[in-house]
């Protein structure tokens, strides 16, 4: 019921730190985030890594797939900033990551649903399975039989292509079943009655709804670049009125800052 609007930072403060470091999660809890989105891979050995690729190529001073290669290894790496140049930063495991978001930020785990058995056990020996988002776009009854397995279970976003035939009947799958999700994220390319009328419904349910103004095939132009270059009250401001009451962005301190100057944030 709050009005406040969430800030959720895509792979941590990548354009100061390298993405998805343990640098760029503590920069967007120290700028007053809700919400950190980080990406899992799973290594060799069995270890969950912080890492939006499936290699080593583009995030990495290495090469390879993180699945044929064991954790050891991969600490002999160092992570490239967002200018493709080597720093002094190591990809953090899942646990390193969890254990410096402890009770200070929610944790948006993406690609991380296939891992969700590893990831539930971790969380629970850490205590922070409450502050964990899980997203996908799994039907509701392989959800349920999920979470059926657990006494505690992490929050569960459904990702809706609300313009693709498949988003449409997951988002009506998800719109029956008797319990509403806590989110729904709402993806779309071009802002159509069937989007609004989407979005009318989530609201009208008490569901939150998430949106990503990464790039403009997600947000129907609404985007990070055209708010920093234009301002943001003519982007951000569209979303908010559009009811989106959580934000993915690329550019969280001038989101943040935006919606101080509204009221809409701490």
């Amino acid at each position: 019921a709050s009005r406040k609007v969430l800030v959720a930072c895509h792979r941590g403060d990548w354009r100061n730190y390298p993405e998805n470091s343990l640098a760029a999660i503590e920069s967007v809890i120290r700028m007053g985030a809700d919400i950190v989105e980080i990406d899992l891979a799973l290594t060799s050995d069995s270890v969950l890594v912080v890492c939006h690729d499936r290699t080593l190529n583009r995030t990495t001073t290495g090469r390879g797939l993180i699945a044929e290669i064991p954790y050891d290894s991969i600490q002999r790496c160092f992570l490239k900033s967002g200018y493709g140049v080597a720093t002094s930063h190591r990809m953090p495991t899942l646990r390193e990551a969890l254990e410096l978001c402890k009770d200070r930020i929610v944790v948006n785990i993406d690609k991380g649903y296939q891992y969700y058995d590893l990831v539930q056990a971790l969380s629970e020996e850490l205590g922070v399975t409450g502050q964990l988002l899980i997203k996908g776009k799994s039907p509701v009854e392989n959800v349920s039989a999920k979470f059926a397995r657990y006494e505690h279970n992490m929050m569960y976003m459904p990702v809706i292509d609300i313009l693709k035939p498949q988003g449409r009947e997951l988002f009506e799958e998800y719109r029956k079943s008797e319990k509403q999700p806590l989110a729904y994220e709402v993806c779309w390319d071009e802002y159509t009655p069937e989007v609004e009328a989407c979005m009318k419904r989530i609201a009208d349910g008490g569901s939150k709804l998430w949106v990503n103004s990464l790039w403009s095939s997600l947000c129907g132009g609404l985007d990070d670049d055209r708010a920093f270059e234009g301002g943001p009250a003519a982007i951000y401001g569209k979303l908010i009125d559009m009811g989106a009451t959580l934000i993915q962005t690329d550019r969280p301190e001038l989101l943040i800052s935006y919606l101080r100057s509204r009221g809409l944030h701490d």
